[in-house]
This record gives C-alpha cells, sequence and structure tokens, in this order.
C-alpha cells in the first residue's frame, strides 16, 4: 500500500500493521550511537542511483544535510533519468559550467552543497521543504518569490513563476504528469512539474505487514521513556519527530527529521482512509502559527503511540476527530491537551 497521510491532525503518513500494540519483541539490534544509514531500496529508485547512495551520504554529511539523503536521491533519479550519465545531479550549471562538466563524484559533492545552500536559505525565510527542491531547478530566486508569497511552495506559484520568467512562452512537454495536469506543455523556463517528479521516488510504493510491525516493535521499546527535546536516538531519548524517524529508519523506510518535514514529504489522505500505523500532524501544540509541531504514529480506534511525557499510546475522542477536521480546512481551532488522554 501507498505511503500516505491523513489530515485528523494535520496529516498522516501509511503503513498496514497487524496491530499487536502491546507485544514487545526484543530484536537483536540494540541501541546504536548516531543515526542508522537507511536502506532505500524500497523506494522507486534505479539500481544506477542507489548505488550511489553512499558518496550520496557522504557528502550529505559534510554539509549538514543527511536528514535529506532521501531528497538528493530522488533529485537524483529525476536528473540523471536514472541512468548511468556522469553528471548525475547536472550540477555543473550550479557552478557557471557547460552541462555534464563534472564527474560522478564531483556532480554528487556539489550537488549536495547546492542544495545545502539553498535548504540553509529556505530556512532563514521560513520557506518549507518543497520550496527548496523547486529552486534545485529554478535557482534561489524562487525562495525570495516564494518567501513573498505566503512562504509555502505551491504548484500554482512554481507554474506562475515560470510564466514571469519565460515571458509566457510555453513548450510541449508531456509525460504522465503534465499530461494529466494540462495535457502535455510547460512554460520555457525550468520545469515548473519538477517537485512533482521528485515527489514520485520519495514514496515508498507498498510495504509488507512485517515491514509495518518493525516500526512498532521498536516503537514500543521505548515506551515510558522521557521526552527530550530535539532528541533523536536511544542515547538521548527522543522528541516526537526524532522518535518516529528512528523507528521507521529501523524498517528501512528514510523521513525527516522535523514534523514539519515529515508532512510536507508524505501523500495527504482523507480521514476515511486512515489505517493503524499512519503518521498523525498536529500544529498549534506551541506558539508556532500553522507550523506542524507534534507527530505521533496511528494505531487505530482514533489512538496513537507518540512521544509524549512519558511516550505513551494516547486515545483521541471523537469530539477532538471532527474539531480538528475543521481546523485543517478553516485554521480556527486550537489544538488542546485535553483532546488526547491515557487508555
Amino acid at each position: 500500500m501507498k505511503l500516505r497521510h491523513f489530515d485528523v491532525f494535520g496529516g498522516i503518513f501509511t503503513v498496514i500493521i497487524c496491530l499487536l500494540l502491546f507485544l514487545f519483541i526484543v530484536t537483536a539490534d540494540d541501541e546504536e550511537s548516531g543515526s542508522p544509514s537507511f536502506d532505500f531500496s524500497g523506494l522507486n529508485l534505479s539500481q544506477e542511483v542507489l548505488k550511489h547512495q553512499p558518496t550520496v551520504e557522504k557528502y550529505a554529511k559534510e554539509y549538514g544535510i543527511s536528514d535529506y539523503v532521501n531528497y538528493l536521491l530522488a533529485i537524483m533519479q529525476v536528473e540523471s533519468g536514472g541512468t548511468g550519465t556522469t553528471d548525475v545531479m547536472q550540477a555543473s550549471e550550479s557552478l557557471g559550467l557547460p552541462l555534464n562538466s563534472l564527474s560522478v563524484e564531483d556532480s554528487i559533492k556539489q550537488g549536495c552543497k547546492y542544495f545545502s545552500e539553498l535548504l540553509k536559505s529556505a530556512e532563514a525565510k521560513g520557506c518549507d521543504i518543497n520550496t527548496v527542491v523547486q529552486s534545485y531547478n529554478y535557482g534561489g530566486g524562487f525562495i525570495d518569490y516564494v518567501s513573498s508569497h505566503g512562504k509555502k511552495y505551491t504548484f500554482e506559484l512554481a507554474v506562475s513563476f515560470a510564466k514571469d520568467k519565460s515571458g509566457g512562452v510555453k513548450v510541449t512537454y508531456k509525460n504522465e504528469i503534465s499530461i494529466k495536469e494540462n495535457g502535455g506543455w510547460r512554460y520555457k523556463y525550468g520545469n515548473m512539474f519538477y517537485v512533482k517528479l521528485v515527489s514520485q521516488y520519495l514514496a515508498v510504493p507498498s510495504f509488507s505487514d512485517a515491514t509495518a510491525q518493525a516500526i512498532f516493535n521498536e516503537a514500543l521499546k521505548y515506551q515510558g521513556w522521557k521526552y527530550v527535546y530535539g532528541g533523536s536516538n536511544p542515547n538521548t531519548s527522543f522528541d516526537c519527530s526524532g522518535l518516529v524517524q528512528w523507528c521507521y529508519a529501523k524498517a528501512g523506510i528514510s523521513l525527516p527529521r522535523t514534523a514539519q518535514a515529515q508532512y510536507d514529504a508524505t501523500q495527504h489522505i482523507p480521514l476515511s482512509q486512515a489505517k493503524a500505523g499512519d503518521l498523525v500532524f498536529f500544529h498549534s501544540t506551541y506558539n508556532a502559527g500553522t507550523y506542524v509541531t507534534h507527530v505521533g504514529i496511528y494505531a487505530g480506534n482514533n489512538r496513537m503511540y507518540h512521544a509524549g511525557d512519558p511516550y505513551r499510546i494516547c486515545r483521541f475522542n471523537k469530539f477532538v476527530l471532527a474539531a480538528t477536521l475543521d481546523w485543517c480546512r478553516t485554521g480556527e481551532n486550537q489544538i488542546r491537551k485535553e483532546w488526547c488522554y491515557v487508555i
């Protein structure tokens, strides 16, 4: 089943699970120091791209963007077409060089460096990760454009930016995404479909029950632990998004580090499609505007497992679900502590 999330408390990320929530299985993979090396083989990436993962991880670490290896690999898939081209991240242009001027490793190094610069700029201006992704194609000027138009990427902003830059000139551009969107054209500036193209390679196409069970097996190891802001592994304890990232990584699934980035990276679904193992997202759990500030793993029957204080399974009451759906549509309601309680 596809990875996704639904907008109950902001959103959810789908995994099918045999729900034995209180079954504790100790695995041979005990606590480790640092972040694990993720298995991206479940993503829709070519073997040509996957073989470069160690080099991508190397330079992602060097430039402080290890949490974004999945994005870098997805970008490589789009830029290279999944083939054995030399300039695998098409990074020559970001140095002002002719196309395909870089070797494979130099391309990866420059691609990681360029992504890190875009990410830093977007964070400074309060923009989201999809703005960074589109800017990899458009250039840093798109970050300024989004910053002055609500600070959040939309496809409509990508279209209007390309229209302005191209003077409204259109060219034929046919693939499954563009044909579905507008019949098969784009403006003659960059690729306004870039986020949609990259996103194809961020979602895992399917999960086995064993993979889903592995997520909960790992999560339940930490039941009763104390919440630690900024924590991301068993040596430090966890905050909410750190716990989710760690547990999914143990099942071979890469997620970004923060709740907002996890929300941006997952597929939104209606409440009617929600299943145990999805991710539930909240905003306004503290004074951060509409920024997503909390995440938990949906456990079915209006329950979730999350890094509260202590970590626990809690239940939503039905009124909360309805109110939160209103909030998702209108932005008028606020998250309140009494909306979930221990069972």
